[in-house]
């Protein structure tokens, strides 16, 4: 599995790395990290209590980067806004199993837009590309495809299904379960995003990942196309 960038999704604000873990066992959770995740949702909690998202520079960046593309805000707010929402609403975190519960505790920490796929489930090479309006794309909890917009950066594999829309809804084809081995996971930033943070944070997901579900890890840069 290869992975590309289109040069016009750069020229737009968006600051792409990829991470993949191969082997993992996903099985369960960890008592170690349920104590260490509990710890960090209550600081984070107490950090972002009074956060205004929108004048957080890397928070209010996806939103700008959704301006320049065409994208409606008050229906697609960004993945790592939402989940600190969430957090200040319910002063937690939903458990979905133990890879995805890592890497949205690092979205929340880092604040970037992250995302978890099973290698084994997608097809070919993954393209983050603008949509031409042809795709195929099946929301995680759907079971048929909707409608897909043109000019909405989006990740796609070679059978030209969407694997994730913009930085905020992932699909039921690659979606990550308790029998996920290998997984690629998306890291974005935008424009207001320092590039050495996508990485710290894509090494953060491997380092995590492999402590508490084994495996091995890589950081991957997109080609450029």
């Amino acid at each position: 599995m290869n992975f590309y960038v289109e040069q016009a999704v750069l020229d737009a604000g968006v600051k792409i790395l990829f991470a993949a873990v191969y082997g993992i066992d996903n099985h369960g959770e960890n008592p170690e990290w349920a104590a260490y995740r509990d710890k960090r949702l209550e600081e984070l909690y107490l950090a972002y209590e009074t956060l205004e998202v929108h004048e957080d520079p890397i928070l209010e960046g996806f939103n700008i980067l959704h301006d320049r593309t065409g994208v409606k805000r008050r229906k697609n707010i960004p993945a790592s806004e939402n989940l600190i929402k969430l957090l200040k609403k319910n002063r937690g975190m939903f458990y979905i199993n133990q890879a995805v519960d890592i890497y949205n505790l690092i979205s929340l920490e880092s604040k970037l837009a992250l995302g978890a796929h099973s290698i084994d489930r997608a097809e070919g090479n993954i393209t983050l590309r603008f949509t031409d309006g042809s795709e195929r794309f099946v929301p995680i909890g759907q079971s048929e495809p909707i409608p897909v917009a043109p000019y909405e950066y989006s990740y796609c594999d070679d059978a030209n299904e969407i694997l994730c829309r913009l930085e905020i809804r992932q699909v039921e084809k690659t979606k990550v379960d308790e029998k996920a081995q290998n997984i690629f996971y998306i890291v974005q930033g935008n424009d207001a995003t320092p590039d050495a943070l996508l990485r710290e944070t894509a090494q953060r997901i491997i380092d995590l990942t492999t402590r508490y579900c084994g495996g091995q890890g890589e950081i991957i840069v997109p080609s450029v196309i």
